[in-house]
């Protein structure tokens, strides 16, 4: 990871844990950290990613699926955690940090040569953010845990070289599946998360020349599938060449350069 190259990695994701690897030269960035800092430093290794090279940390919001290694790694390899005052405070459990570094969504800043802009998103957290990163005239977008699509989120992904959409749930599986019923509103609902269908229909508005990647992530392992995913955000594609990919729970994905 020191060559030029802007790289990312999903490490995780779903409704058990989520961390993804953002690199350029000698900067390692992890977005939020919701496995066990064990589990995060064994999936790097698997990548032949050495945890010692990291450089920080974002944290998106406060739940326990994106936080839970966090501590424990900030503490482990001394590294700074990008954090809102709000969403450190509602932050139970990530223990004592000692470089906290407070940021506000629509507040861009940087880490080393990366950009970071973050902006707010409609979830059920004190102050959840979505991120753009930019780095040598290359842009990645991140939006996971969206309830809905507002225009906020897609000003500030247009124009991404790849995008890290959330995809969580096939309606009509949440709707005929086993969940109780306020745990389907609330999925469903203006805070909850973005379904196959909406995630198909901002991919489709956000559809330009320059985007070359789709990564859909927080697949629900109870109401969707990787397959239904894929087709319906394919048919936002309309044959274009940009790359799909899918974000997994159980082991990381395959490193993406720009």
């Amino acid at each position: 990871m020191t060559n030029n190259s802007f790289c990312i990695c999903p490490l995780a994701s779903g409704s058990k844990g989520n961390s993804l690897f953002v690199s350029c030269l000698k900067n390692s960035i992890l977005i939020d950290a919701g496995l066990s800092g064990i589990e995060i430093q064994r999936r790097l290794n698997l990548l032949n990613i050495n945890p010692e090279s990291l450089t920080a940390i974002i944290i998106t919001h406060e739940h326990s699926d994106h936080i839970k290694g966090a501590g424990i790694l900030s503490r482990r390899f001394k590294l700074p955690v990008y954090i809102t005052q709000k969403t450190y405070e509602a932050a139970q459990g990530i223990g004592k940090i000692e470089d906290l570094c407070f940021f506000d969504c629509g507040t861009p800043f940087e880490i080393d040569q990366i950009l970071v802009t973050p902006f707010s998103t409609s979830h059920d957290a004190k102050d959840p953010a979505g991120l753009t990163m930019e780095y040598n005239g290359h842009k990645i977008g991140i939006a996971t845990d969206l309830g809905i699509v507002t225009t906020l989120v897609k000003e500030h992904l247009k124009n991404s070289n790849i995008l890290y959409l959330e995809s969580n749930h096939d309606l009509d599986m949440l709707i005929n599946g086993s969940y109780p019923w306020h745990l389907k509103q609330r999925i469903k609902g203006r805070t909850g998360h973005l379904s196959n269908m909406d995630a198909g229909i901002l991919v489709s508005e956000l559809r330009t020349d320059a985007l070359k990647h789709v990564i859909l992530a927080h697949l629900s392992e109870e109401n969707n599938c990787p397959k239904k995913a894929v087709q319906e955000i394919s048919k936002s594609l309309n044959g274009s060449n940009v790359v799909l990919h899918v974000a997994r729970p159980d082991q990381p994905g395959t490193i993406i350069k720009l």
